[in-house]
C-alpha cells in the first residue's frame, strides 16, 4: 500500500519548518547575549578620556630692551584659558629667540626656545604683577653683532602636549655695553653712607671705551625677607627687588644722605654711555649690601655753668647748673654726673654718682642732694635716641657754701 503524498510532504514542510524556528531562535539569542554583553559594559569602547588640559591666552603686552649683556623681557601672565576660563595653575613660560630676514622682516622659522622658566618658579620673577627676566647675551654676541637685531617672543606652557601660541614679536638692537663695575665699597658716616667703586674704560668684551663712562647709581630698600636673599646669594639681588635711581655721575663716589639708621639698603651702580642717541648701561656691580646703625655719640656738652643758691628749707643748699644746648637731630637727653674726689688724668675718672637715671630733656639741673662744707666735680654728658653717650664735658668744681661761686 503506498503512503498518501501528503505524508510524505509533511516531514519535508517539518523540517523546513523547524529550521527556521532554529535560526529565529539563534537571532533571539544572538540579541539577548548583545544586550547582555553591552549592559555589562564588556562591549563598551574604555574609560571616559580625561578633558584637554587648558591652553592659556596667548601674551599680548610683549616687551623687551638691551640691559647689559642681555634682553629684559617684561609682560603680564595670563590668568585666563583661551575659553575664557580662570586658570587653576600657573604655566610655565617659554622664551623664544630669531632673526630677522636680509630685507629686514623677521623670520618666524628661526624662533627656537632659548629659555624656560617653570611654573613653579615664576612668582620668583613677578614684579608688580609684571613678568621680568634678563636673556643672557654674551659680551662676544654683542660685540660681534653690535647694531644687529634679535626678535623675541614668549609663550606659556600648562601641558608637555600643547603651548599657547606666541606673543607679540619684539624686535631689538643690541650694543656692545661698557664693563661692569667691580666691586662697590661702602662706608657708613654719622651723615651719610659713602659710596666708591672703580673707574671703567672698557667694554664687556674689551675694548677700549672711546670716552669714559657716566654711572648711574640706584638703591633699594630691603624688607627681612629680601635681606635674606641678598646675603644667601651676594653676586645678584633677587628679582622681585626694585632699585631706584638715586643719581647719574661722572664721579666714582657717591655720598648717599638719604638713609636711616637701622633700615638695610643695597647698592648697585651701572656705567652708562650712548648708543645708537639712547643711554645704554652695563649689567649690574655686585650689590652693596649695608645696614647703617648708629654708633656715633652726639657731641659733649659745653660751657657748663654751676651756682651754690639757698634751698628750699632754711639752712640748706643747692647746687644749680646749667650749660650750652645740643643741638642734634636725634639727641634724646643728658645726664649729669657728681663726683667728691678731685680729676686726676683721666678724665673719665671723675665721671663719679649719676644723679639723673632719667634723661634731662633741658640742658639744666638743681642738686638737691649736697652737704655744706664740702666739695664737688660735675660733668655732663648728652645721649642720643640710639643710646649713643657723649664723651664727658668739662669738669665744674663747686665749693658748697654759701654764696660759693665754682673753683677753677
Amino acid at each position: 500500500m503506498s503512503t498518501p503524498p501528503a505524508k510524505l510532504r509533511r516531514p519535508a514542510r517539518h523540517r523546513y519548518a523547524n529550521g527556521s524556528l532554529t535560526i529565529a531562535a539563534t537571532a533571539a539569542n544572538f540579541l539577548i547575549a548583545c544586550t547582555l554583553f553591552i549592559a555589562t559594559g564588556c562591549g563598551a569602547p574604555g574609560e571616559p578620556l580625561p578633558p584637554s588640559p587648558p591652553v592659556a591666552a596667548p601674551i599680548t603686552d610683549f616687551s623687551a630692551r638691551q640691559a647689559g649683556d642681555g634682553v629684559q623681557l617684561s609682560f603680564t601672565m595670563p590668568g585666563r584659558s583661551v575659553q575664557g576660563d580662570r586658570l587653576a595653575a600657573t604655566p610655565a613660560v617659554e622664551i623664544l629667540r630669531g632673526a630677522i630676514k636680509p630685507d629686514g622682516s623677521v623670520d618666524p622659522r628661526t624662533l627656537h626656545v632659548v629659555d624656560t622658566v617653570p611654573g613653579s618658579l615664576v612668582e620668583k620673577y613677578l614684579l608688580h604683577d609684571k613678568f621680568q627676566f634678563t636673556d643672557p647675551l654674551t659680551p662676544q654676541e654683542t660685540r660681534t653683532h653690535s647694531g644687529g637685531v634679535v626678535v623675541f617672543a614668549v609663550r606659556t606652557r600648562l601641558s608637555p602636549k600643547r603651548a599657547s601660541a606666541n606673543s607679540n614679536i619684539v624686535s631689538v638692537r643690541v650694543f656692545s655695553v661698557p664693563q661692569q663695575v667691580g666691586a662697590v665699597e661702602t662706608r657708613v658716616t654719622e651723615s651719610a653712607i659713602e659710596l666708591s667703586w672703580p673707574t671703567v674704560d672698557h667694554t664687556s668684551a674689551g675694548e677700549l671705551l672711546a670716552t669714559p663712562p657716566g654711572y648711574n647709581i640706584y638703591r633699594a630698600d630691603l624688607d627681612a625677607a629680601a635681606a635674606e636673599g641678598a646675603k644667601s646669594n651676594d653676586t645678584q639681588l633677587p628679582p622681585s627687588v626694585r632699585l631706584q635711581l638715586l643719581n647719574s655721575q661722572p664721579e666714582n663716589k657717591y655720598s648717599d644722605k638719604s638713609f636711616e639708621f637701622g633700615k638695610t639698603y643695597a647698592y648697585v651702580v651701572r656705567s652708562v654711555i650712548t648708543a645708537d642717541g639712547s643711554p645704554l648701561e652695563s649689567s649690574d656691580s655686585t650689590p652693596a649690601v649695608v645696614t647703617p646703625h648708629d654708633t656715633f655719640p652726639p657731641a659733649s656738652p659745653q660751657s657748663i655753668v654751676a651756682a651754690v643758691l639757698p634751698g628750699e628749707t632754711e639752712g640748706l643748699l643747692l647746687v644749680d647748673l646749667s650749660w650750652s644746648i645740643n643741638s642734634e637731630d636725634d639727641f634724646a637727653g643728658y645726664r649729669v654726673y657728681r663726683s667728691d674726689q678731685p680729676p686726676s688724668g683721666d678724665q673719665q675718672a671723675i665721671q663719679g654718682q649719676l644723679l639723673t637715671p632719667e634723661l634731662l630733656p633741658t640742658p639744666a639741673y638743681r642738686d638737691t642732694s649736697v652737704q655744706s662744707a664740702h666739695r664737688y666735680w660735675y660733668v655732663v654728658t648728652a645721649v642720643d635716641r640710639a643710646g649713643n653717650e657723649s664723651a664727658l664735658g668739662p669738669p665744674v668744681a663747686v665749693e658748697v657754701v654759701e654764696n660759693s661761686q665754682p673753683s677753677p
